[in-house]
């Protein structure tokens, strides 16, 4: 997991007013946390615009301030809805000596022969697990090889993840990753819908037979 270290600078403008501190190429963030008092910061805004968007909820990096270093999540990111910047950030603060629970991304990976041999359909099931851990054993993101998947109602399941003996998983077991389905279903769907379409069209041409009569 790459380390991100972000300074910060303390500051005063809250409310509206903070539209002229990202004129002036600083981000607003707040810092929270348990027993820990919230204070305002600002970021750079052409650093944090690079680096945080990819974050994930479950990558602990570092702010900086005042000259104190501390261990933080991103909880929440705000973009503008038109430029698509961030425009506020929300870290919370976390001890390295306290487990905590956050959800972690799935990302899915490798090709399963099923889709390549017998053009059966990948269905992706639940995006993320939620665990418990100390921060630092936190995974930025868990990836499943699907490879293994070699027939249709082939599945992963939440509890075919290997996971680090440190990370208690709290998602149900048997929550389905991914699965892979057969293309019949697909196939019944177009017959059904090409059967049905001459029957409209011939029924529209009665009609207007029985208006020319």
């Amino acid at each position: 997991m790459e380390k991100i270290v972000l300074q910060a600078n303390r500051r005063e403008v809250i409310g509206k007013q903070v539209k002229q501190l990202r004129r002036q190429g600083r981000l607003p963030a707040v810092l929270y946390g348990k027993k820990f008092e919230p204070i305002s910061v600002t970021l750079d805004f052409r650093e944090s615009n690079r680096i945080l968007p990819g974050v994930t909820s479950s990558h602990l990096i570092t702010v900086e301030v005042d000259g104190e270093q501390l261990n933080v999540l991103v909880r929440e990111k705000q973009f503008h809805p038109v430029l698509g910047k961030l425009i506020h950030v929300d870290f919370m603060v976390v001890s390295l000596t306290e487990k905590l629970r956050a959800n972690v991304t799935i990302d899915l990976v490798g090709e399963s022969p099923a889709v390549r041999e017998l053009n059966g359909s990948l269905v992706s099931g639940i995006e993320e697990i939620e665990v418990e851990c100390l921060p630092q054993d936190l995974p930025e993101r868990i990836m499943v090889d699907v490879s293994s998947l070699t027939q249709f109602g082939a599945a992963i399941h939440v509890r075919d993840i290997k996971l680090s003996e440190n990370i208690r998983v709290l998602t149900d077991l048997d929550e389905v990753v991914a699965i892979i389905t057969a293309p019949e279903a697909e196939e019944v769907v177009e017959v059904v819908a090409a059967e049905v379409e001459p029957e409209v069209i011939e029924k529209g041409k009665k009609e207007e037979e029985v208006e020319e009569t």
